[in-house]
């Protein structure tokens, strides 16, 4: 990485099926895309399983599998000076808190909880699959039966009942910035930048 540039970073979503991630991840990337000079990747966690690994389940170990994956991804993208956002579910603890390992500084990881309650989930969930999940017609549905671990570690808290799209990007955004300014000004930026540790496919 040139000593002028600046450093790459991750910025991941976590939070329940029918949150706002997605619409805050894809309304995010495109403010960057405008406003920063560093590469966006966006990483939305339906398109990933259905383009990149179609074979994991939804069972505890297949997400932590699939969120581990996620990570080394988006920490290759930091670690190249790029910026990723990454938008899965996500429920458990230990497996974001490997994700946020895996991005070497001076890159940096902003986790974003979209912590909208259940209940409001679930009242604009359009296809339908909380009510199948509860009537028992899909299992291992994260908040019906499969437990959501809040994350106790999140940079930036949001709930869409209370806060609009612009106010939520905004303040990832200036988390972003935050983070990246203390990142530069911690760490000397390196001239190439170690990758991450591939995480072992079905661990």
């Amino acid at each position: 990485m040139p000593s002028d540039a600046r450093p790459g970073a991750v910025v991941f979503f976590t939070g329940l099926s029918g949150s706002g991630k997605s619409t805050i991840a894809r309304a995010l990337a495109d403010d960057l895309r405008e406003h920063d000079p560093r590469l966006v990747t966006l990483l939305d966690g339906d398109e990933i399983r259905a383009l990149l690994w179609a074979d994991l389940g939804y069972d505890a170990a297949s997400r932590v599998t699939n969120i581990k994956r996620i990570g080394w991804i988006a920490a290759l993208v930091a670690a190249h000076g790029g910026i990723a956002i990454a938008a899965p579910i996500a429920p458990y603890d230990e497996a974001r808190r490997e994700a946020r390992a895996m991005v070497r500084p001076p890159a940096t990881f902003t986790l974003v909880h979209v912590a909208t309650p259940l209940a409001a989930c679930e009242a604009r969930d359009v296809k339908g699959l909380y009510a199948r999940a509860r009537r028992g017609e899909i299992s291992d549905f994260t908040g019906v039966s499969a437990p959501y671990e809040p994350p106790e570690d999140a940079d930036v808290v949001i709930d869409t009942t209370t806060t609009d799209l612009a106010t939520a990007v905004a303040r990832i955004r200036e988390a972003l910035s935050a983070s990246s300014a203390g990142g530069a000004a911690d760490d000397a930026p390196v001239l190439s930048p170690s990758r991450p540790t591939s995480p072992v496919a079905g661990s």
